[in-house]
């Protein structure tokens, strides 16, 4: 995204029709969060996607380097190109956060350290943030990672399920019953022996991210804005 594109974000930040909102994406590997995070679940919902690895594909797709070959990703070069994906992704996500803009944060899910540390900003700003756990067997992970370009060992893959499994009652914890939704993703969005399942997170997340901000700072800041913003039109 061009810089004048955030900038204007931004500027319209006060007016974003999910400002304060944050939604985090955690699962293991071969979940499918990052496609459930631009699916139907949230396609809908204007959110910015603050994901390093989007830009990190991009820039490696421009460098016409293979960005799924670990010898190209842990080159010189391919972690020149990953340490230049997260200061650019770094510089869009204090852009968003300059406008309070509603976001959707993924990850992996297994450094609970980190993702407390960033609810806490985010709340001691104002806003409400929410989970959504994407859920998957081991046997599915197993085949998806067989399916992919890049297959990482079997060992490796039963390693990163397990650590992001054992933060699954940290993570309820962390956000609460009621800002914590887990997705089955065994059979994919449209499986219909799941489709009671994504409907009703469907509608918890909608109602989340279109609730008015009742955060007091949310509430002092936007005021603030608005005066700004009027008074400029004067």
């Amino acid at each position: 995204m061009k810089v004048n594109e955030i900038i204007k974000q931004v500027e319209e930040g006060v007016d974003d029709p999910h400002i304060f909102k944050a939604v985090f994406m955690a699962g293991g590997p071969g979940s499918g969060k990052s496609y459930i995070a631009k699916s139907r679940l949230l396609k809908g919902g204007g959110l910015k996607i603050v994901n390093s690895d989007d830009i990190f594909e991009f820039k490696m797709d421009k460098a016409g380097l293979d960005y799924e070959d670990p010898d190209v990703i842990y080159s010189p070069q391919g972690q020149e190109i990953r340490n230049k994906a997260k200061e650019t992704t770094s510089t869009m996500e204090e852009g968003y956060l300059k406008g309070r803009l509603g976001l959707i944060i993924d990850g992996t899910g297994r450094e609970i350290t980190k993702i407390a540390k960033a609810k806490e900003r985010l709340t001691q700003m104002g806003y409400s943030c929410m989970m959504v756990f994407v859920n998957t067997s081991l046997e599915i992970a197993q085949k998806r990672n067989l399916e992919r370009k890049r297959v990482l060992p079997a060992e490796e893959v039963e390693k990163m399920w397990n650590a992001v499994q054992n933060n699954m009652m940290k993570f309820q914890q962390l956000f609460g019953d009621g800002k914590f939704q887990i997705v089955d993703n065994n059979g994919g969005l449209e499986d219909p022996e799941r489709a009671e399942n994504f409907a009703k997170v469907e509608k918890n997340i909608m109602a989340f991210i279109s609730r008015p901000p009742s955060n007091r700072y949310a509430k002092q800041w936007i005021e603030n804005e608005r005066k700004k913003k009027n008074a400029t039109l004067k």
